[in-house]
């Protein structure tokens, strides 16, 4: 928890002084599509899309977990951070899970109910992260903290903060 809690207070800070030190975000982005892996609280596949050529972006999310398949869009904007192929991005969005069956955490175990129970998610998410372009390669590498808040069918709700690194193949 102290990790993720520095790596939140990290992101803040850099998020927070490029904003005022660079105002505006830039209007071009380094690509237009990407498409790779997600991998942290939400592990899974990810692309994400230029909007107009411009610094707005829609990105999916196909998530993979033992239990439940997710579907998440977010809408986001980047702004410059100051260097080249560097830049921050805030957004928000929503998801959908399927849930398949029903794990319970014991601490250090999880276990199988013998009847499985699905079930349908629905939540809200958000999101803030930074992004690096690598030149002349085509890849970049993000670092991002997601967090959602679900509703499920099966009388639940979750939270968490999610965060994950991200690499991408950008075209």
């Amino acid at each position: 928890m102290k990790k993720l809690s520095f790596l939140f207070v990290i992101t803040a800070i850099l998020v927070t002084s490029t904003w005022s030190s660079y105002g505006q975000a830039l209007n071009t982005p380094d690509y237009n599509t990407a498409i790779g892996l997600r991998v942290g609280g939400t592990s899974g596949i990810t692309i994400k899309h230029f909007m107009g050529g411009g610094p707005a972006a829609f990105e999916g999310i196909i998530g993979l977990w033992p239990n439940a398949l997710s579907l998440t869009g977010l809408y986001e904007k980047h702004a410059n951070a100051g260097a080249s192929g560097l830049k921050w991005y805030y957004g928000g969005g929503a998801h959908v899970a399927f849930i398949s069956t029903r794990y319970h955490d014991r601490g250090y175990y999880y276990y199988r109910d013998s009847a499985p129970e699905d079930g349908v998610g629905i939540g809200i998410d958000g999101i803030v992260g930074i992004e690096y372009k690598i030149n002349p390669i085509p890849f970049a590498i993000s670092l991002d903290l997601k967090p959602f808040i679900e509703l499920n069918t099966m009388g639940g709700t979750f939270w968490a903060i999610d965060p994950a690194l991200g690499i991408k193949f950008t075209f």
